[in-house]
């Protein structure tokens, strides 16, 4: 019997475990609002990447121990909303788009309720078996997130005469765009499968290495560079590279026929 209770708690904790990441990550995400309120943009940027590492966290271990579950999935986004929907949109709004009026409040209210929508497809979708694990549908909340805060972080390698003229036009853009590509068809790599570090482990291994010590170099720099190849990767997979993979797969059904 005690042997059954004790079981029983060690379940319960490790069920808690994850939800206590999303929790972090959640905290993280309102730390950040509130820095952005006060107008401390950097420690802003910092809690949305740090709640980004949390949010990855919360899934990982959900997965390892076999602890997934649909209010995991529902709590996971609704902090997910907070730290990568309100948070960046509170800070890109105090940052740069304040200037442009009404056109300022809608792009930063558009991060947010994109990011909604994203989440509340996202939700849909996987309770669906025919979802493919590969790729999300969309850009994901936490990408979008994360581009705002290195966006800031990359404005002082920029000359300060440029930025004053270009950052608050390309952060305009940028809002759209990230608002845009969130409820979009475009597909985006999930990295949930990992056939091919498991198929070249040594390789792999290297490949990580190398990549951490060019992000420590330089890591704001590198990191936006990054997410911009990642936002940028979707549309070039979903409307040049996945067509000619579905010709090539409909040329042998044709010679059949």
């Amino acid at each position: 019997m005690e042997e059954k209770m004790s079981q029983s708690r060690a379940r319960r904790s490790v069920y808690i475990l994850p939800n206590l990441f999303t929790m972090a990550s959640l905290f993280t995400g309102f730390l950040g609002a509130l820095w952005a309120i006060e107008g401390q943009f950097d420690m802003t940027a910092m809690a949305i990447l740090v709640s980004c590492l949390f949010d990855g966290l919360d899934g990982k271990v959900a997965r390892l121990t076999g602890t997934s579950s649909d209010f995991g999935v529902q709590f996971d986004s609704l902090a997910d909303l907070v730290a990568f929907g309100v948070s960046p949109a509170i800070m890109v709004y105090q940052w740069q788009l304040s200037r442009f009026g009404r056109l300022g409040i809608l792009a930063a209210f558009m991060l947010i309720a994109c990011g909604a929508l994203r989440l509340a497809r996202f939700n849909v979708m996987s309770g669906k078996s025919v979802s493919s694990k590969k790729f999300f549908v969309g850009l994901p909340i936490p990408a979008a997130g994360c581009m705002i805060a290195l966006f800031f972080m990359f404005e002082p390698y920029l000359p300060d005469e440029l930025a004053a003229v270009v950052i608050p036009k390309a952060c305009l853009i940028l809002v759209y765009i990230l608002s845009f590509l969130m409820v979009s068809r475009v597909r985006y790599a999930s990295f949930k499968e990992f056939g091919l570090v498991k198929a070249h482990p040594f390789s792999a291994m290297v490949t990580a290495m190398l990549l951490f010590v060019v992000v420590a170099s330089e890591p704001w720099l590198i990191g936006f560079l990054l997410f911009s190849a990642y936002l940028v990767s979707g549309p070039i997979y979903t409307f040049f590279v996945l067509p000619r993979r579905t010709a090539k797969l409909r040329e042998p059904l044709q010679e059949l026929s």
